[in-house]
């Protein structure tokens, strides 16, 4: 098949062609990861098409959360930002074409600035306002990780951005998972649907990387499928 998808986005349909022509060459475990991710992520672009963004989001986010999580066993909890930042540094070295790069300095540049930028999307923000102690400096702790977000837009570091992207973005999916936002609500209507659209165009691109590079470690699924 070829390796162009039309007008230069990867879909998740297009992906699922490729699952079907790789079928029996990838491991159990990638191929179920990748199986996960495309099949949500397939119901996520029928929700963009039908502009529901708040759908759209939240499987788009199921779709990313088959494809980088990994369970660790045993092991301490960590963080989902030590998460990203482990997954970004794996498919960032593997993104000999930039599609990433050229995905956040290109295509998004505009709609990131501005999410990186919204502090309804930054947690401290809501820490505070929910009365959590430890809390009360937000506006400084905003202000001292906006000018990392700018000194790292001046050096274009990718990798930066993309894991304080997700951190932002990760925000949006705890308001709407948990019930903190209204459905298709004007308050977060912006940030919803920028969040959806990166989202749309990011997501295909990292399930792509992992099935072109089978020989990476990706960590064992969650919630294998266990034979009765």
């Amino acid at each position: 098949m070829s390796s162009d998808p039309a007008q230069g986005q990867l879909t998740f349909q297009w992906l699922k062609l490729k699952e079907d022509g790789l079928e029996g060459s990838l491991s159990d475990n990638l191929g179920l990861r990748v199986h996960r991710a495309i099949s949500w992520g397939q119901q996520a672009e029928l929700h963009m098409a039908a502009n529901d963004h708040d759908a759209a989001f939240i499987f788009f986010w199921i779709a990313f959360n088959a494809a980088y999580a990994e369970d660790k066993g045993d092991t301490p909890e960590t963080t989902e930002r030590h998460n990203f930042e482990e997954y970004f540094g794996k498919v960032l070295q593997l993104d000999s074409g930039q599609a990433i790069y050229n995905a956040i300095w290109d295509r998004f540049s505009n709609s990131i600035r501005v999410l990186l930028n919204n502090r309804y999307v930054f947690q401290p923000f809501w820490s505070h306002h929910n009365g959590v102690p430890g809390h009360e400096n937000w506006e400084a702790l905003f202000s001292a990780r906006w000018d990392m977000v700018k000194r790292a837009l001046a050096a274009q570091d990718t990798e930066i951005i993309i894991n304080t992207l997700f951190d932002r973005l990760y925000v949006l999916r705890n308001q709407l998972l948990h019930g903190g936002a209204t459905w298709n609500s004007s308050v977060n209507r912006a940030q919803v649907r920028d969040g959806a659209r990166i989202m749309a165009f990011l997501t295909p691109i990292f399930v792509n990387l992992m099935m072109d590079h089978p020989d990476i470690p990706w960590g064992a699924n969650y919630y294998p499928v266990v034979e009765p």
